[in-house]
């Protein structure tokens, strides 16, 4: 026997909404650090022009002891893969990096955390330096290299954590995809090095892409909170990869030189 029941229309469907998250809010001891510690090898610089004769580069003495120069390297001398990120070539030159330092570092350390941020700074400084070893010839110098792969992990970021940030994060993304392309084109002019930057943008995104923090969202509302599901192996597994692949392209620059 059949029966019969009056038609009850559907509920529509639930409309997302806007539910704000407290943010990860711990001052970026690391980012200020960093900028501290460049001012002072900058200052050391100076003195260094206005006390000592010039070395046989013709550079100053802090210079000639930290900035990447290719035979220097392949003699053995592989923290000039590191330490050309805290020299700079003029207040311009260091003024620009720090305010960039500033813009992307404070930021992306509350997000990252300070360890995790303090190990993309340096492996992007790494990675950069590694390309401009392997590319260019002349002696170079700058923190562009680490704030490169900080402009790259910023956008990784913001990808792989697109369903928490809505419809902003395209426009966010197109922004640092605009940046990029503008200081790329710029690099082109004499005196930039640009395989630096290339090479910290491959640096800093290969390690955010592995290792950048992968955020959810738990608890009951209002009681919500953000939680990162990645993991201290996550973070190994980056920072291997970025070691990995530029300290191989290292060994095969000093075996097989491109450049002089």
């Amino acid at each position: 026997m059949n029966q019969s029941f009056d038609e009850q229309p559907f509920p529509p469907p639930s409309q997302p909404q806007r539910i704000a998250v407290q943010l990860p809010a711990s001052a970026p001891r690391v980012t200020y650090t960093i900028l501290g510690v460049t001012i002072f090898f900058y200052l050391l610089q100076m003195a260094s022009d206005l006390f000592l004769r010039p070395s046989p580069y013709g550079i100053n003495y802090v210079e000639f002891l930290g900035a990447k120069i290719n035979s220097a390297i392949r003699a053995g001398e592989l923290w000039r893969l590191l330490t050309p990120a805290l020299l700079h070539g003029s207040i311009m030159h260091i003024g620009f990096n720090m305010y960039a330092l500033l813009s992307f570092g404070t930021g992306l350390e509350r997000r990252f955390g300070h360890g995790r941020f303090l190990a993309l700074y340096v492996l992007s400084a790494f990675s950069g330096n590694v390309l401009s070893f392997l590319f260019t010839s002349g002696i170079s110098l700058g923190a562009s290299t680490a704030i490169f792969g900080l402009i790259a992990a910023e956008g990784i970021f913001l990808f792989q954590n697109r369903k928490l940030f809505g419809n902003e994060t395209q426009r966010a993304i197109g922004n640092i995809i605009f940046v990029v392309a503008i200081n790329l084109f710029l690099g082109l002019s004499p005196g930039i090095d640009n395989w630096g930057h290339i090479g910290g943008l491959l640096g800093g995104a290969i390690f955010a892409w592995f290792a950048g923090p992968l955020w959810a969202v738990e608890g009951i509302y209002p009681a919500l909170h953000l939680v990162d599901h990645r993991e201290f192996r996550d973070v190994m597994v980056g920072a291997s990869m970025v070691v990995i692949i530029f300290g191989a392209l290292t060994i095969w620059g000093m075996m097989y030189p491109l450049v002089k």
